[in-house]
């Protein structure tokens, strides 16, 4: 189905595939999309993280260390997929994994896993023309992201390529809970605008219902990652779908 945000702002959710394990991540999966998320990101775990902060490299490292694959992430994303069919929901992956299972085979079965679409982090537009061929023949929509050092020229690359949603990153640097939205984030949303018109993300620092409020102010939806990595890891295993759900559901409560 196709990724949409019903709501203003809408709500994006990552979470680390197999930190603490795959069952937990499951639990908290179904937990995140019923408590309002409109797109799950399922991250997979990558030895290198290199745009992510200290609390998503630290969760990769522990899902790497239960021996969590891409292969075994989408095969929780079909499982996901049957029992929520309507809620949106993408795989989040640095390149390599996916170089190792080969560009045809993961888009084939991201779709037949049920994934609406991918993000791949260190993908750059200027080198996507394969994996942009090879996604679109399986109708899965292409996220990209978009900085705000970036031109406008390489912007208007980037909204060309987008499908779904456009990944907006609020500021230079990486992951990771923030204490507000950086000036940036609108700025280059105002700049987006200018060529394309589906719907833009802000993510990067978004960490709590007032950034979250404050990203719909300019954006279609806000990104929520680090903070509910955190969260779920300082839970513990037992609790860790509870709080997922009850940190997401606050977050969902703009009034």
């Amino acid at each position: 189905m196709p990724i949409a945000f019903p709501k203003k702002p809408g709500l994006v959710v990552y979470v680390t595939a197999g930190d603490p394990n795959l069952a937990v991540t499951r639990d908290v999966a179904l937990a995140v999309i019923d408590a309002g998320a409109d797109v799950l990101e399922l991250g997979v775990p990558f030895s290198d993280p290199l745009a992510d902060g200290p609390v998503i490299q630290a969760a990769s490292q522990r899902a790497l260390e239960q021996g969590t694959s891409l292969a075994q992430v989408l095969k929780l994303a079909a499982e996901l997929r049957k029992l929520r069919p309507s809620a949106g929901m993408i795989a989040f992956s640095y390149l390599n994994p996916i170089l190792r299972m080969g560009l045809k085979t993961f888009c084939e079965r991201a779709a037949a896993a049920g994934l609406d679409g991918a993000l791949v982090t260190d993908l750059t537009v200027e080198e996507a023309d394969e994996y942009l061929s090879l996604v679109r023949a399986q109708n899965l929509a292409t996220v990209f992201l978009a900085a705000p050092t970036s031109t406008d020229e390489r912007l208007k690359k980037i909204a060309a390529v987008s499908r779904g949603f456009l990944y907006a990153v609020s500021r230079a640097g990486v992951t990771g809970a923030r204490e507000q939205v950086s000036g940036d984030a609108s700025k280059l949303v105002a700049r987006l605008r200018h060529y394309t018109d589906i719907p833009i993300a802000v993510g990067f620092g978004i960490s709590n219902r007032a950034q979250v409020s404050a990203v719909g102010e300019f954006a279609d939806a806000a990104v929520v990652g680090s903070a509910l990595v955190a969260a779920v890891h300082k839970a513990g295993a037992k609790n860790a779908a509870r709080v997922a759900g009850e940190f997401v559901r606050q977050l969902c409560s703009l009034e």
